[in-house]
């Protein structure tokens, strides 16, 4: 018996991670990441790097991503606090090009989003801070690294804020269509 419950979101390679979580007076304790599991669920990617990162409310990160060779899938955990999880497929020829979906993870509903590569990633803290935790399948590149405009109109990413805190880097990301991307959808049929 698995102690995962793996759901696809509208863009059928989101795949959101429910574990199995055991309560009791002492607290709780579940399992963040069992390989056999995922890669029954179809997550076969191995997980080089691992990230963590404390928020204060409203700070928006993304949309990042990195280019081939060191294109990056994402495990992403909230593990205190709120945030709203948003990837957005960028893979060329994708029929879900430009298309975003989003879920909402916490640090009490314990949830986890895995974003493969070829998509662009953020959050945005809906707590007073949100302490993020994910787990990468590749290491990080300086040279790689791109992003998006978390506001593009084209994608239209329904963000539940109205004036994110950005970073001077995520506040200058070009739109999807400028964007250096070098990603193309490989049909898995």
């Amino acid at each position: 018996m698995s102690n995962f419950e793996f759901t696809c979101l509208s863009i059928p390679d989101l795949i959101l991670v429910k574990p199995r979580v055991f309560r009791d007076e002492r607290g709780f304790f579940l399992e963040t990441y069992k390989k056999d599991d995922f890669e029954k669920a179809g997550i076969v990617e191995p997980f080089l790097q691992d990230n963590y990162s404390r928020s204060s409310r409203d700070v928006l990160r993304g949309l990042h991503y990195q280019k081939g060779p060191f294109a990056q899938g994402k495990l992403v955990r909230c593990v205190q606090g709120r945030i709203f999880d948003v990837a957005v497929d960028i893979r060329r020829g994708s029929p879900f090009y430009g298309q975003w979906a989003g879920a909402e993870l916490t640090g009490d509903n314990q949830l986890c989003l895995y974003v493969p590569p070829g998509f662009a990633h953020g959050f945005v803290v809906l707590s007073d801070s949100a302490e993020v935790f994910y787990k990468c399948t590749c290491g990080y590149s300086p040279a790689h690294d791109r992003g998006i405009a978390w506001n593009d109109p084209d994608i239209g990413v329904e963000w539940p804020v109205i004036s994110p805190v950005l970073s001077p880097r995520d506040a200058g990301h070009p739109q999807l269509r400028g964007a250096d991307n070098d990603f193309v959808y490989q049909h898995a049929g």
